[in-house]
């Protein structure tokens, strides 16, 4: 599961959101996708939201936000490949696209929470709206453009279904400031109480494991936060006691394999053994 908070897909969250909105309106926009019913917006409360509708509430909800000011975020909820098709193994392609957005709502829940506001406890007292993307597409920056293996613009192979969210800097009532940028974690009291104190790490670690909870996915270390976040920050003792977690996790999974298949040998014999004596001058 990978889930990023950024500014804007379009490089801009002081403005309107406009831009954003129409770029994450793409796959509406292409040829192929417009034989099927348009991908609409969705929160916590509807699921048939019209994008001019996400650009009036976000613009709207800006009360004393300076020129300045980011206005809102965009979140990535974007799961692995692994997940997506153990959610289609479990659901089917279309309901698996629901359970997606249902999950991203649990995941702006915790999003709210997050900032331990005395106001903010849950999604209902956001200002969001996600948007299921069913495909990737290259751009300029994959190597397979610049190395001309792929053109811009064109799909990327494999399960590529994930969930785009923006959010309001502001809350529902339009009074809360919020900020996911501010990790100030005590060391600037002041500015935390004003904006709400955001621990990236834990919201994260949060959302992984409400996917597993949910959707009873049982995960790898290897694809776990932890052990990718360990292993880009973490020291050198933490990095190797990561790998020997990997390496004793890997023996076991072998020793269970072998357990099985034994199993299955002995559950095997057994069964001819029975059709053995069912035979005609068997014993």
């Amino acid at each position: 599961m990978h889930i990023n908070i950024t500014s804007s897909e379009t490089g801009n969250n002081k403005g309107s959101s406009a831009a954003l909105v129409r770029y994450l309106e793409k796959e509406n926009r292409r040829a192929n996708d417009l034989k099927r019913e348009p991908e609409y917006w969705f929160n916590q409360q509807r699921q048939d939201i019209q994008p001019y509708e996400v650009r009036h509430s976000i613009d709207q909800n800006i009360a004393k936000l300076m020129k300045g000011d980011a206005k809102f975020f965009l979140i990535n909820i974007s799961p692995s490949e692994n997940e997506l098709r153990y959610l289609v193994k479990e659901y089917g392609k279309e309901e698996a696209r629901q359970q997606l957005k249902a999950y991203a709502n649990k995941v702006m829940d915790d999003y709210a929470k997050n900032f331990k506001k005395e106001h903010v406890k849950g999604n209902d007292d956001l200002l969001y709206y996600g948007k299921v993307e069913n495909h990737r597409y290259y751009t300029h920056r994959d190597e397979e453009v610049k190395n001309g293996l792929a053109k811009r613009g064109e799909r990327k192979p494999g399960e590529n279904m994930h969930v785009q969210v923006i959010v309001s800097r502001k809350d529902i009532t339009d009074s809360v400031r919020l900020s996911p940028m501010n990790n100030s974690r005590g060391k600037n009291q002041t500015h935390s109480l004003k904006v709400g104190q955001f621990d990236r790490t834990a919201f994260k670690q949060r959302a992984e494991k409400q996917f597993d909870r949910i959707f009873s996915y049982e995960r790898e270390l290897k694809e776990t936060f932890k052990y990718a976040n360990t292993l880009k920050h973490g020291d050198y003792e933490q990095k190797l006691e990561m790998r020997e977690k990997e390496h004793e996790e890997k023996m076991l999974k072998q020793q269970l394999k072998e357990q099985q298949i034994e199993q299955q040998q002995k559950e095997e014999m057994r069964r001819q053994q029975y059709q053995n004596v069912l035979r005609p001058g068997g014993r």
